[in-house]
């Protein structure tokens, strides 16, 4: 291709000037520079090629914000979260976040004026949470068997539909999982598994509040009763900690009078997704304790070096502050009343949409979006296609519903799931709704007696 010099870079097209006729590396560094605008407009148009954030039904993760946060999300972008003694204000923001959601799950000891009182600490999403919650329930159980735990095994008991950072959490930090398996019509554990899976070396068991497979809660007052009795019985005390990724923030609003929280005694800890339905962009999370007891000290560490004594309990160091400050932008624009609205009618969103499913003739309805707005529905009978084939065939319409295999113990199950979120509006869920009938009919028509076939394609 000839070489062709502009005069002036004010005159030269947008797209035929180096963006378009030079390669560019995308495994090695460039041999030179590139001006704002050229390297902008290359990853802009790169980056087209995703999905829509927004239509994607996948994920529990937030997509949408008011522009107020995000910008002032972006003028926090370089804020540093561990620098506390240089960013002051970013580090009381923190603090009041944590004090503000360990009230919601109604931890003890509290003051109104004093935030330290709360225990926990913001994180990475609910991943870095659950290590630390893991970690904590590990070093409480070498502390109650002493020096034998050398010699011993430490085991976690939980279901087969955790989220995989717990098999991590088991794999990384040396704890033997014992996964509690499903049943075909059963997505959550009960305390009849848990009974026989716990013994002496059980550092904890895990509940899940709002599974990601289904949404569905797990009976948590009824695990802690259950163990109530046991320690009552045989003298094993277990703590229980629950995994609130998904339902931390809807279950308080939407379902006040259930108690799973620290209002069991037998809680220990609790981690929650503020990038889930705390409604902020990624990553943000928590993870709380009941009180200091359940935070074992030697876990937490204190550096001098950036400026002041400041303990820290993470696995990360290095974070920027402006997802702290998204979350607590939300905290005080949404404040009580406005999650509870926020809920309610995403809530009433995934009701609707069930609604339309269950009087379809095509599907069953697994979860109706009344414990967290997420409905997850399967295929009534041989159809001739499967839920993947549904799936897939939403992509065209721009949807994104994953299709998926149910745990262990229920594997043979596969199912679509929609999880409705701020951003996804009644509207949207209407436009859905219809694009998924128009997939059902062109499915029904065109292969009534099996999946896609080479010779569908040839004709």
């Amino acid at each position: 291709m000839p070489h062709v010099k502009y005069r002036s870079p004010s005159i030269a097209p947008a797209y035929t000037g180096r963006l378009s006729t030079d390669p560019i590396p995308s495994l090695r560094l460039p041999d030179e520079a590139m001006e704002p605008t050229a390297a902008y407009r290359f990853i802009h148009d790169e980056l087209m090629l995703d999905g829509s954030s927004r239509l994607n039904l996948a994920t529990f993760v937030t997509t949408w914000m008011d522009p107020e946060a995000e910008k002032l999300m972006s003028e926090t972008f370089d804020k540093n979260m561990i620098d506390k003694d240089e960013y002051p204000a970013t580090a009381a923001i923190e603090s009041r976040c944590v004090a503000m959601v360990a009230d919601l799950f109604h931890a003890e000891n509290l003051r109104d004026d004093d935030a330290s009182t709360a225990v926990g600490v913001s994180t990475i999403g609910s991943s870095e949470a659950v290590m630390l919650g893991g970690l904590a329930l590990k070093w409480r159980w070498k502390a109650r068997v002493g020096d034998t735990w050398k010699t011993r095994t430490p085991n976690l008991v939980m279901g087969a539909n955790v989220q995989v950072v717990w098999e991590k959490f088991c794999r990384y930090f040396e704890v033997e999982p014992r996964y509690l398996p499903m049943a075909e019509g059963r997505y959550v554990i009960t305390p009849e598994q848990v009974l026989d899976a716990v013994d002496e070396d059980t550092i904890g068991v895990v509940g899940i509040l709002g599974t990601t497979y289904t949404g569905e809660l797990e009976p948590i007052a009824e695990i802690c009763a259950a163990l109530d009795t046991l320690q009552a019985d045989k003298g094993l005390d277990i703590p229980v900690h629950v995994d609130a990724a998904s339902g931390g923030f809807v279950v308080p609003f939407l379902h006040t009078d259930l108690k799973w929280d620290f209002r069991l005694p037998r809680v220990a800890s609790i981690n929650v997704s503020g990038h889930k339905y705390g409604l902020t962009y990624p990553g943000i999370g928590f993870v709380v304790w009941r009180n200091a007891d359940c935070l074992p000290e030697e876990l937490v560490f204190r550096v001098n070096y950036l400026g002041g004594d400041m303990p820290t309990f993470t696995l990360n160091f290095s974070r920027p502050g402006n997802q702290v400050v998204g979350q607590y932008y939300n905290f005080l624009r949404l404040g009580r009343a406005g999650y509870t609205h926020v809920m309610q009618c995403l809530s009433a969103t995934a009701r609707w949409l069930s609604d339309q499913l269950e009087d379809c003739q095509h599907f069953e309805v697994i979860s109706d979006g009344s414990a967290i707005p997420v409905v997850a529905f399967r295929l009534k009978g041989d159809l001739g296609y499967t839920e993947f084939d549904v799936s897939a065939a939403l992509r065209s319409y721009g949807w994104q519903v994953p299709a998926y295999t149910m745990p262990d113990g229920a594997e043979n199950v596969s199912v679509l799931r929609v999880v409705v979120r701020e951003g996804f509006s009644a509207d949207l869920a209407r436009s859905l709704w219809a694009d998924l009938n128009a997939v059902l009919g062109h499915l029904d028509a065109i292969q009534p007696e099996g999946h896609f076939t080479q010779e569908h394609f040839a004709h």
